[in-house]
């Protein structure tokens, strides 16, 4: 199943890739709203074959996933690959530059099961599917906020 959207950010596209690319704030963040986020590699630089470990809590079920940084182009483009038990995936964000202060953030994700369950439960989610797109959408564009916000912030200093 695959999701896709675009949002444009008020911000040079060096600085939304080097937001995009800040993973210990993203790992924060999502420390932030309950999941379990610690490295699993050894790399001392942002490179392709960063890895994490993941625990979370989905529709009351811990959840444990492997996330891959698989490729990385400075920016332009962050690809992730994703696996867990029940599913794997891959992440894409491309950014595209507009202008000097605007840049498009084209984001992809492509999930597949790796059960009958995960399976069923794809399923259900092709049966909503406009609902599901229109969450996708609201949360890139939520994303895209906090990375303006971080920007204008940055930028006050």
């Amino acid at each position: 199943m695959r999701f896709a959207t675009k949002q444009d950010i008020e911000a040079p596209i060096a600085d939304v890739f080097r937001i995009i690319s800040d993973f210990e704030a993203w790992e924060r963040a999502a420390m932030r709203r309950g999941a379990e986020v610690s490295r699993i590699d050894k790399l001392r630089t942002v490179a392709a074959g960063m890895r994490w470990a993941a625990r979370f809590s989905y529709r009351s079920k811990q959840r444990n996933m492997e996330l891959e940084l698989t490729q990385i182009e400075p920016s332009t483009l962050l690809r992730f690959a994703g696996i867990s038990q029940a599913i794997e995936g891959v992440a894409s964000i491309d950014l595209i530059e507009l202008g000097g202060k605007r840049t498009r953030m084209h984001m992809v994700l492509e999930i597949s099961p790796r059960s009958l369950t995960a399976r069923l439960f794809l399923q259900s989610l092709r049966l909503a599917r406009a609902r599901i797109d229109r969450k996708f959408d609201q949360r890139a564009a939520q994303l895209a906020g906090e990375i303006e916000a971080r920007y204008r912030a940055v930028k006050k200093y």
